[in-house]
């Protein structure tokens, strides 16, 4: 064997089908490799943010569309397969499906956007499109959520990435607050220091930021106090149902009344009244055709308040 004998077998093969079977071969390995390390940055990067089943779709479809990209945009002309027919087909097909599957697509789009924004996550209490309850499953399609009557519902995703969002529990403390009326001879100062003192008692009622208790209004028949309290998310609701109630039989037992609307009627002296029994009146209402004599009244004045008293 001489040299020209060597050199011939050392050279590589001049036939252009090995030559693109090993271009191919070697296009397919990078492909692999690429899509192996964009699913694992993208598990990396999307593990904690979408449920597991959700993630393994996910990564399956950028696998796979990552090689049949590398297929048909390179491997195809390698190995001079004219692609002008399956694009041609391909296109025809498209157009038919984005008319068939808008809403699916529009829906798949905004999941991956939710998934990525998370502005909901499972357990939060949400209200969307007016749709009140708990956060259950967040689909690559659709967002599930429990109303607080105990009934699922699935809204699609599209509708939850482009109405307006109220997430309830995302941040740790929610304000509450009542209006309460107690009477003009009360102490307005001391029942602002009750009220105070009881929301002290309250072990989730927070001090930072701390509870305000201030005369708001002067009404027609009561000064009526606001009352703002801090609570934490999870447990807004419980103390928020039970501290109004708390609050009423505190000042109640300090004397602190929270009055009925008042009216006061002036009667002069030269205006006769004729068919009306003022008992009648303080009890019922209702006219009788027992008159009253005007000089009975002489210049006096009678208040006339409407039923019950000053008091609960």
């Amino acid at each position: 064997m001489n040299v020209a004998d060597i050199t011939e077998h050392l050279s590589p093969p001049s036939d252009p089908i090995v030559m693109q079977l090993i271009l191919v071969i070697f296009i397919l390995f990078l492909t692999v490799v690429l899509g192996k390390g964009i699913t694992l940055y993208t598990q990396r990067y999307l593990k904690d943010k979408i449920d597991q089943e959700t993630l393994n779709l996910l990564l399956k479809a950028i696998y796979y569309g990552i090689i049949i990209f590398s297929i048909t945009g390179f491997i195809f002309p390698i190995l001079d397969i004219d692609t002008s027919g399956l694009l041609v087909a391909g296109g025809v097909l498209g157009i038919i499906l984005g008319f068939a599957s808008q809403s699916i697509v529009g829906n798949l789009i905004a999941g991956i956007f939710l998934m990525l924004e998370r502005p909901i996550k499972i357990g939060d209490a949400v209200n969307i499109n007016d749709n009140f309850g708990m956060v259950e499953d967040v689909n690559i399609l659709s967002t599930i959520i429990r109303t607080f009557d105990g009934v699922y519902m699935r809204i699609p995703n599209q509708t939850v990435f482009t109405t307006n969002i109220t997430n309830f529990v995302v941040n740790k403390g929610r304000r509450f607050e009542y209006s309460i009326g107690i009477r003009y001879s009360d102490d307005a100062d001391k029942a602002a220091r009750v009220i105070k003192e009881l929301i002290d008692e309250q072990p989730f009622a927070l001090v930072n930021p701390s509870p305000s208790v201030f005369v708001d209004t002067l009404g027609d028949s009561s000064v009526n106090l606001i009352v703002r309290v801090w609570a934490p998310a999870t447990e807004w609701f419980d103390l928020r149902t039970k501290l109004l109630w708390l609050i009423k039989a505190r000042l109640e037992a300090n004397d602190i009344q929270i009055p009925f609307p008042q009216r006061r009627l002036w009667f002069p002296s030269d205006v006769k009244i004729n068919d009306i029994k003022l008992s009648d009146v303080l009890n019922d209402g209702k006219s009788t055709n027992s008159p009253i004599d005007s000089e009975q009244t002489g210049n006096a004045t009678e208040d006339i308040t409407d039923k019950g008293n000053d008091r609960l």
